[in-house]
């Protein structure tokens, strides 16, 4: 069946709910991920000024491949299905693009071929592609992980072997999903003396996306390690505590109400996002995507969000305290009156950053 996505026909496969691009079977197409990759677009806008080759690595359908052909990229791809390649030129074909399909590994291609932006977009984990996707990015990193689950903590063992960290299920699940990701990534990159800064991170429809600017360097690439750390968390009183170091010095049990502790790590503790960068992403988005009021959104609130490495959320803080909830505009107000940082996050209607600790927040707002 053909679709309409960005102003370009695109033919597509019928698919079934949920499926992914890349999900090795057969090739599916996801109208959810049309939000994932209309940033992208704005992304790939933002950076036009220092990017010319662009790397969909997994292309399935050739949705990403034709889209950022349509951006003004050089555009190579890659499938190992011989069915998805010749999907992926027909649509580049019929829409009057050009650009290079290949019927090939995208971890070899990866390591034989440089792009100035690569984009990782399998099913399930982005771990086994990593390495070879750092050796290719010049300039930009772009990653999706579907896996959420093993990434959050709510699968253990997966994601410890995965991802080589301490994942816990907490209930800031999403961002403990992305900053394990980031962490890997992270690591990832330093082995081969490469600097990974995450420039936009947002977690959307059950994935994690996230955009890193490389650069060479140890010394860089030491400093980014510098903001990987541990972080403790009381699911009773929902305390947390967070440190910048590789070597965990967990606390056993909560300081304020005595539960033992659970311990995550390492997880990247620095900024997910540059809100310079965002803001730019945010104008890039062009006015004919389908979801540019919705991204436009989701951007704003992400460049807003404040630094901080987990995020509150304020209905289960007034639960724990059984008291009601007021507004958040009024919530935050107070936060803000008592001398705290504190903004809203794209993770939820009533979720937020602040700069104060659980007691800290309470004092401020009961």
């Amino acid at each position: 069946m053909q679709v309409e996505e960005g102003g370009l026909s695109i033919e597509v496969p019928e698919t079934r709910h949920g499926a992914s691009e890349g999900s090795g079977e057969g090739v599916f197409y996801n109208p959810v991920q049309e939000l994932n990759r209309d940033i992208t677009v704005g992304v790939l806008r933002a950076v036009d000024d220092e990017c010319d080759t662009y790397l969909d690595a997994m292309t399935a359908s050739g949705v990403r491949a034709v889209r950022a052909a349509d951006a003004g990229y050089d555009v190579a791809a890659c499938d190992v299905d011989p069915d998805a390649v010749d999907l992926a030129r027909r649509n580049l074909e019929s829409n009057g693009l050009d650009g290079e399909v290949h019927h090939r590994d995208a971890s070899a291609h990866m390591h034989e071929h440089g792009h100035d932006v690569v984009d990782l977009d399998p099913f399930g984990t982005p771990v086994p592609y990593v390495d070879a996707a750092v050796r290719s990015a010049g300039r930009y990193l772009c990653v999706t992980a579907t896996d959420t689950a093993p990434l959050c903590g709510a699968h253990f063992e997966s994601g410890v072997r995965h991802y080589g960290a301490v994942p816990r299920n907490t209930e800031f699940h999403a961002e403990m999903g992305l900053r394990v990701l980031l962490s890997a990534l992270v690591r990832a990159a330093a082995r081969y003396d490469v600097a990974a800064r995450p420039v936009l991170s947002h977690v959307s429809s059950h994935y994690v996306r996230t955009y890193l600017r490389l650069e060479s360097g140890a010394r860089a690439a030491d400093g980014q390690l510098d903001r990987l750390g541990y972080l403790d968390h009381c699911q009773r009183c929902l305390w947390r505590r967070h440190e910048a170091t590789l070597i965990a010095d967990p606390v056993e049990e909560c300081p304020h109400c005595g539960q033992s502790t659970w311990t995550a790590g390492p997880i990247w503790l620095g900024p997910a996002h540059d809100a310079a960068f965002v803001e730019r992403v945010r104008e890039a988005v062009p006015d004919g995507a389908g979801t540019a009021a919705e991204s436009r959104d989701l951007l704003s609130t992400v460049a807003a969000e404040l630094d901080e490495p987990t995020h509150y959320d304020q209905h289960r803080l007034y639960k724990r305290w059984g008291e009601p909830s007021p507004a958040m505009a009024e919530f935050l107000d107070a936060l803000r009156a008592a001398g705290h940082d504190a903004s809203r996050t794209h993770y939820g209607g009533t979720t937020f950053k602040t700069d104060a600790g659980v007691a800290a927040i309470r004092d401020a707002v009961l």
